[in-house]
């Protein structure tokens, strides 16, 4: 008998495209020194939980109860869970058609995405429409989702910053697409000019490339930079010039780490853009409970909000999330928490502050600790991390450790960070994973490592990086920007 159907041969050739360097080579091997008994400390991804960030009390008092609803009949409920947490573990019961173990609508439960509306008016000062709110779950799925209906085949072509998150260089290789890079300017502190994006797209039709789509990642991941209003509008412009939809990855919009560049979405710079751009350009935006101080990943909920597009093409991406039937239901009331929290004067709403602003100042100092501790390293340059959850400083990699690597048959980055992964137990994600400039390294890690573990961590990395940079160094030469 031959090759069958499923033998690795014959499968989807866009399958085996697809590169994900955040569960790759690093995080494969990590993992196999921990079941040796090797103590490892997973920063390759944006896990807040498992690196021990506390969950918020009051939500998960909520979901607990529409989890468990016979808890709402003991007469000793008010013991153990806040007044506040039983009436809006209440109101959300009577939003379900069966509880949480029924399927929602396909788009989420109309009153969740309701709150989300609201949240978002609240935020943009502009009204929203909650019939152009799909709750997904997970941000990734809502990304996969539109790209699935913009990308037609591989002659259609998406704006990807770079470095980018790999979803979208994985997402657009499995759906046969062609990603179109635009570079982020390391130097200016990981900032965007208009003009590399006028020159990506004029490159790509040069190659026959229809590009349709712009990401943005706002705060940036890996790169951790909050892009300004300014930049914002000329972003906009360049969509409404170009004739692009625009992918609004703000998924990171609680996780800001400075004063001078708030987060600002890019529906509200829209908005305030007026006509005739502010009813053209079509912008879909993503948010997700995965991220700023709720940090509840492994529950899957997120949505995206879809600006100036038909309703024609709004029924074909709710047949779409139709074949799933139904997103995650506690996620979605996960998600009502987060857009709707508890307001001043309700019983919870002093924890819940405590609580949330204590995640994010410790966060703010970790930002500041580990960007500090790179920099101090031989060969390690770091912009501040503005916003998110990541790190990304710059290695300058001496020629001798290059070609070491080359030796090795391994990517230089990809070298460096498995040396120190077997040194230190810290896995990260190399840069190459991301996308970078030719001959230009380096490594993502997450600021979300506890703060009293923080500074043992720096200096395990700085006696490691050292230590390589003495056992490599040439003396004069070394890969720079």
């Amino acid at each position: 008998m031959g090759l069958k159907p499923l033998d690795y041969e014959t499968l989807n050739e866009n399958v085996k495209k697809v590169q994900y360097a955040v569960r790759g080579e690093l995080y494969l091997r990590a993992s196999e020194l921990q079941k040796e008994g090797k103590k490892i400390i997973f920063t390759n991804v944006g896990n807040p939980h498992a690196l021990g960030q506390t969950p918020l009390t009051f939500p998960r008092q909520v979901v607990a109860l529409c989890q468990a609803p016979f808890l709402l009949d003991d007469p000793n409920v008010g013991l153990l869970f806040a007044a506040d947490a039983i009436a809006r573990a209440k109101h959300y019961l009577s939003l379900t058609f069966g509880g949480l173990g029924a399927y929602s609508d396909s788009r989420g439960i109309p009153g969740v995405r309701k709150e989300v509306a609201e949240f978002i008016e609240r935020r943009d000062g502009y009204p929203s429409d909650p019939e152009f709110i799909f709750l997904t779950g997970g941000a990734s799925i809502g990304v996969m989702q539109i790209l699935n209906c913009i990308i037609r085949g591989e002659g259609d072509g998406i704006l990807v910053p770079v470095p980018q998150y790999p979803l979208y260089s994985a997402t657009i290789s499995l759906l046969g697409g062609s990603l179109v890079p635009y570079y982020l300017e390391e130097t200016a502190n990981w900032g965007l000019d208009v003009n590399n994006l006028r020159e990506s797209v004029a490159q790509a039709r040069f190659k026959g490339i229809t590009v349709r789509a712009m990401v943005i990642i706002n705060p940036g991941n890996p790169t951790g930079q909050c892009l300004s209003e300014a930049i914002l509008r000329e972003i906009v412009n360049f969509c409404y010039q170009e004739n692009l939809v625009l992918l609004g990855d703000e998924v990171y919009q609680q996780n800001i780490y400075q004063d001078d560049r708030p987060f600002i979405s890019a529906r509200k710079v829209l908005m305030d853009m007026g006509p005739p751009i502010s009813r053209e350009v079509q912008l879909v935006s993503f948010h997700t409970v995965s991220k700023g101080y709720w940090g509840e990943c492994g529950q899957r909920g997120a949505y995206f909000e879809m600006t100036n597009l038909p309703p024609q093409t709004v029924d074909e991406i709710y047949k779409i999330t139709s074949i799933a039937l139904s997103p995650n239901v506690a996620a979605q009331i996960f998600m009502g928490l987060m857009v709707n929290p508890p307001k001043p004067g309700d019983i919870s709403y002093d924890q819940f502050v405590r609580e949330s602003q204590g995640i994010l100042e410790s966060l703010r100092r970790r930002a500041r600790i580990m960007t500090d501790g790179f920099n101090s390293c031989k060969n390690v340059i770091c912009n501040f991390t503005e916003g998110a959850m990541y790190s990304f400083p710059q290695i300058r990699l001496p020629l001798k450790a290059i070609e070491a690597a080359k030796q090795a048959g391994k990517v230089p980055d990809v070298f460096y960070c498995l040396k120190l992964l077997e040194a230190t137990g810290i896995s990260t994600v190399p840069g190459s994973g991301f996308g970078q400039k030719e001959g230009v390294f380096h490594l993502r890690t997450t600021i979300l490592p506890a703060e009293e573990d923080m500074p043992a961590i720096m200096s395990s990395f700085k006696k490691f990086n050292d230590d390589f940079m003495d056992q490599y160094e040439d003396n004069w030469n070394h890969s720079r920007m």
